[in-house]
């Protein structure tokens, strides 16, 4: 690490970077940002930004099942379960009748009641409070290593199944008339958000990490014409504010992920108007 550092220090010089957990944290947000941004669009096309709160907020259920069962590290919990939820929901939502929020919402309420429940009887839920709001200044070089990991993998779907995410979500019959197996699609996309975002919320935290998501999305969809370049908004969207909001919360004292959010929310103001501006 001592190399990429040293890269850091010379390229980009300012004073907010000097400490090696402020270079940590923006490798982690360089990785992270397109993460946010490529799988981002995919919540917001699909109209299911509500799943992805959904899952974060489960993440105290996973860790609760994770305390109980005796599993001393709470991200393999965490991600169990998150990924058992994701299923449950996509499962239920292809073959019930009732709308998609619906059946978020059940999933959901039920999730976090469960989670708060188990944590307050067990008397763990101080001891994990630290993700609600989470703390990317205190990342680990291991850990920059699971976001390039996740990044990577999800290029490698995207490349294989981004347009058949994006006909299912357009118009699931059309897709199934073409021979698209539109539930294991959306079961992809349901496990790649629960796992991306269950990753990710050791830093970012279950508050924030959903607005990390639609944000950048929201934004790069109001002033993009295609598919190609609202994917490519999103990302580089999402890459500003999170150095900006980065940069921001060293100098101001406050917290790293919500700093981030508050950027991205300046951002999306600043793309509405935008596209009103060129509707008219």
């Amino acid at each position: 690490m001592s190399f990429i550092y040293s890269i850091i220090d010379t390229v980009l010089p300012f004073s907010w970077l000097s400490p090696e957990f402020m270079k940590n944290a923006l490798l982690a947000v360089i990785l992270a940002a397109p993460l946010f941004g490529m799988l981002g669009s995919v919540v917001v096309s699909n109209q299911m930004a509500f799943f992805s709160d959904a899952i974060g907020h489960s993440a105290l259920t996973g860790i609760a099942i994770g305390v109980i069962l005796g599993i001393k590290e709470p991200l393999v919990s965490m991600i169990g379960f998150s990924l058992f939820l994701g299923a449950a929901i996509i499962s239920v939502k292809c073959r019930g009748k009732s709308s998609a929020d619906t059946i978020i919402g059940v999933f959901s309420s039920t999730a976090v009641a469960l989670g708060i429940v188990l944590l307050s009887a067990t008397g763990n839920f101080a001891k994990y409070q630290r993700y609600l709001v989470g703390d990317i200044l205190s990342i680990k070089p291991v850990e920059i290593l699971d976001l390039f990991v996740s990044l990577v993998i999800l290029i490698v779907i995207f490349l294989f199944f981004y347009n058949k995410m994006l006909l299912t979500n357009l118009h699931g019959t059309f897709a199934r008339s073409r021979g698209i197996k539109t539930f294991f699609i959306e079961m992809i996309f349901a496990l790649l958000t629960a796992a991306i975002v269950t990753i990710s919320i050791r830093w970012t935290g279950l508050l924030v990490i959903n607005s990390l998501l639609v944000l950048p999305a929201a934004s790069g969809k109001m002033i993009s014409r295609n598919a190609r370049r609202y994917i490519l908004l999103s990302v580089l969207i999402s890459l500003a504010s999170c150095i900006i909001g980065l940069s921001l919360s060293w100098y101001i004292g406050s917290a790293s992920g919500a700093t981030i959010v508050l950027v991205n929310a300046f951002v999306f103001i600043i793309c509405f108007f935008v596209g009103i501006l060129r509707k008219n």
